[in-house]
């Protein structure tokens, strides 16, 4: 409904912020490190949002960047996983880390955020590969059979993750042309691709 909202930062709590936009104030909830990043009161910011709906709850979460929402949006869809939980998730794991996790089965980079123990760190980790699987998206994409040095691996791999946050391939391959690969750490490499991607 809301694709984002820019005004005047009014104010700010510990669970969301208020935007003015010609005199409505949206009360938006978002994660603590996305809230820091928002800046002062009194300044004008854009926010991407999520319009939540449930029976009983209708409410607006915020982000600062692109990613952030897509992986709010990813989390929602995995059962047993809420909006709560998953702004939680966000003030603890980067959606870099979070798309490298989703990709290398990295369940113990999401244990010990607060609220996700194995199982659900499991489950969460099972869904989005399946969901990834459906929509053709994964590691070892098909390619050149020759392919095969660590560098080609690294940007299958980036690839992967970049696609778990939303983006094409096109899009994709156009940012990493412009990343040092094979000098770079994976998790660096995806990280240099989303600052070319979100500008």
């Amino acid at each position: 409904m809301y694709a984002y909202i820019k005004g005047t930062l009014e104010g700010k709590s510990n669970t969301y912020v208020v935007i003015d936009v010609g005199g409505i104030g949206y009360k938006i909830f978002m994660s603590s490190k996305s809230m820091e990043e928002l800046g002062d009161t009194g300044q004008v910011v854009k926010v991407y949002t999520h319009y939540y709906v449930r029976e009983d709850n209708i409410s607006l979460y915020g982000f600062v960047t692109n990613e952030e929402l897509r992986m709010f949006e990813l989390l929602l869809s995995v059962s047993g996983i809420g909006a709560k939980s998953a702004i939680a998730m966000l003030s603890e794991i980067t959606p870099s880390s979070f798309a490298l996790a989703i990709i290398s089965n990295d369940i113990s980079k999401l244990v010990g955020i607060p609220g996700i123990g194995n199982k659900t760190a499991a489950r969460i980790v099972l869904e989005l590969k399946d969901k990834l699987k459906n929509n053709d998206v994964g590691v070892g994409a098909e390619g050149d059979p020759n392919d095969n040095n660590a560098a080609d691996n690294k940007a299958s791999e980036a690839v992967s993750a970049l696609q778990v946050l939303g983006y094409t391939r096109k899009e994709i391959n156009t940012a990493l042309e412009r990343v040092d690969i094979d000098k770079l750490e994976l998790e660096n490499v995806i990280k240099q691709a989303l600052r070319l991607l979100g500008r």
